[in-house]
């Protein structure tokens, strides 16, 4: 990442704006800087794949290792629900709030059996280990748990990444590429999804012709379509691309809004790619790949 990019980044993103005549789509942070050309591969960029490799092997393995066991401590089991902190349920469990199989428990350490029944606040809840799976989508796919047409979905390209079943974080087209979340946090994935969140999306869109800039300003004051009035946050040409490659920030969810968005103005969608959700980027993961997200970035999302 280089400053240039770190400094545009503060300079366009501080405040949300409608137009202009550059859009970084982070693609400088994926291929390094273009006015050198591709960066060249190093001993240190093959190290890195390693190092990654081995801590996204490591966090599998804590997974399993937990579907695994036959018991788990109480607060452990807690914890994994995502209700709060093993030491935050230690003091649930003194205070005597939680249940198993219809009797409370306030011993620390008590093991739980995988067919137990624990409740907690009047509510059952089960001892999944949240996951967070990072997808760079390839075109073809649908985003979808399972298709009837059995056409390919998302989850055949995660089939590995959890023991737990894993579920999509909103939706990309079949024919859209790019960043997809996906989890089985069910508040986090409510959270990402619902309106009032607002999740941040950027795209880059290659259209068939390229975009007058009257165009441009019609797009940035809002482009009427059935659901009403389609408002992006930011769009503007990208730095040293054609003009018919467009970068745009949007976050209403509608179905296949940037599509029509162009469409309505004569223009069609050669293709859109997601390069940015809720934070998130596809730097350093292959088209088709996935990755684990860090503590980091999970706090991150939980902090949004």
């Amino acid at each position: 990442m280089t400053n240039k990019s770190e400094s545009f980044e503060k300079k366009s993103f501080g405040k949300p704006k409608r137009g202009g005549k550059n859009f970084d789509t982070r693609d400088k942070y994926e291929r390094g800087s273009l006015k050198y050309g591709r960066r060249p591969s190093t001993g240190d960029d093959r190290s890195e794949d390693k190092t990654r490799s081995f801590v996204q092997k490591r966090r599998l393995n804590k997974i399993e290792k937990d579907v695994h066991k036959d018991s788990i401590r109480l607060n452990k089991y807690i914890a994994n629900s995502g209700i709060c902190s093993r030491r935050e349920a230690d003091e649930l469990i003194t205070q005597g709030l939680v249940e198993v199989n219809g009797k409370v428990v306030t011993e620390m350490g008590y093991q739980v059996q995988k067919t137990d029944r624990v409740v907690f606040d009047g509510q059952s809840i089960t001892p999944e280990k949240p996951v967070y799976v990072l997808l760079n989508k390839p075109k073809g796919y649908i985003s979808t748990t399972k298709d009837d047409k059995a056409r390919k979905t998302v989850m055949d390209l995660v089939a590995n990444a959890s023991p737990y079943r894993l579920f999509p974080v909103g939706r990309l087209d079949r024919s859209t590429t790019g960043v997809i979340l996906l989890t089985n946090d069910g508040h986090m994935t409510k959270k990402l999804t619902h309106p009032s969140f607002d999740a941040r999306k950027i795209y880059h869109v290659t259209l068939d012709k390229k975009l007058t800039g009257e165009d441009l300003r019609l797009i940035a004051e809002g482009i009427r379509l059935d659901e009403g009035l389609a408002v992006v946050d930011q769009i503007s040409y990208i730095e040293g691309k054609p003009k018919n490659e467009i970068g745009i920030e949007i976050h209403i969810g509608w179905n296949r809004v940037i599509r029509r968005i162009f469409q309505r103005l004569g223009y069609e969608v050669e293709s859109l790619d997601r390069v940015m959700f809720a934070g998130l980027t596809k730097k350093n993961i292959k088209r088709g790949h996935w990755r684990i997200l860090s503590e980091l970035e999970v706090n991150n999302l939980k902090m949004l």
